[in-house]
């Protein structure tokens, strides 16, 4: 997490600053670059690329249950939580509450309640 602070500000401050502000060494920051991604990272990816690609074919209509079920047929060994975390991540999904807010009274919910 902090190495990845420092990749994303490195235009704006220089690495060797930002690494003594977060505590990193630089050593450790090309280290950090060079190393190949995980097998979770990559199969993070795999999972995304099927998720686009399926909300692509549903026309962005799919969710996270029935995307679930859509991989699971496909063969990927997926649940819920590992679909719906690149869905809410990556793809911009949309709000189908009116207001983005409760469900019952499709008022926002930041809404102070004495002013309806």
């Amino acid at each position: 997490m902090r190495f990845r602070f420092v990749e994303e500000h490195r235009g704006h401050f220089p690495a060797n600053r930002l690494c003594d502000v977060v505590g990193v060494s630089a050593r450790g920051l090309r280290a950090f670059r060079n190393r190949p991604a995980s097998r979770r990272q990559r199969s993070d990816m795999v999972t995304l690329a099927h998720i686009k690609e399926q909300s692509r074919l549903s026309l962005g209509s799919y969710g996270r249950p029935r995307m679930t079920e859509e991989l699971k047929e496909i063969g990927l060994d997926v649940g819920h939580r590992r679909v719906g975390r690149p869905l809410s991540a990556d793809l911009a999904l949309p709000n189908r509450l009116p207001g983005n807010g409760c469900a019952r009274t499709a008022y926002p919910l930041s809404e102070p309640a004495n002013t309806r």
